[in-house]
């Protein structure tokens, strides 16, 4: 992770800003590009989770990461480039921007499938669990009258391959 860091750092630092007005535009439209084939994979992976194929899902993530390696390069070099593109081309930052808005709030809708579907799954897993903690601890009574707790050597811990 810090690897990837370091480098974004290395490939901000080795960006060359934009510097005319028609650069500036074939860049907004590669950006827009990059975003909008962004959404279609998100799109996708959104309705596939929703829909419960999270296996279909995950095989989407390759063509995410790349999509997603080319949009923070995109980034990187707006940046660089954003007090030229604000005064040269206002109209175009203002597209991006627009743009850019749909694109963060598509990612919002994402996001929250994949938490929803992350909880979801967690809950099944902690419930399969404790129904087998529950199953393998021994049912005792204590000497008022109450259910004994297991001991902690009673409780053997679950693996899961996290692999579909």
């Amino acid at each position: 992770m810090q690897q990837q860091f370091a480098q974004q750092a290395a490939a901000s630092r080795a960006v060359t800003p934009i510097q005319t007005a028609a650069e500036a535009r074939k860049f907004a439209e590669e950006l827009m590009e990059v975003m909008t084939s962004l959404l279609t994979v998100i799109e996708a992976e959104t309705e596939l989770v929703r829909a419960g194929k999270i296996r279909e899902g995950m095989e989407l993530e390759p063509r995410k990461t790349e999509l997603s390696r080319r949009y923070v390069s995109a980034i990187l070099l707006f940046k660089a480039s954003e007090k030229y593109i604000s005064l040269a081309t206002p109209d175009l930052l203002a597209a991006l921007h627009r743009h850019h808005d749909v694109f963060r709030a598509m990612l919002q809708v994402n996001l929250t499938v994949l938490a929803t579907a992350h909880a979801v799954s967690e809950g099944i897993v902690r419930g399969v669990n404790t129904e087998i903690q529950r199953r393998n601890a021994p049912q005792t009574y204590t000497a008022s009258g109450y259910r004994a707790a297991p001991s902690p050597r009673a409780i053997a811990p679950i693996a899961v391959s996290r692999s579909l």
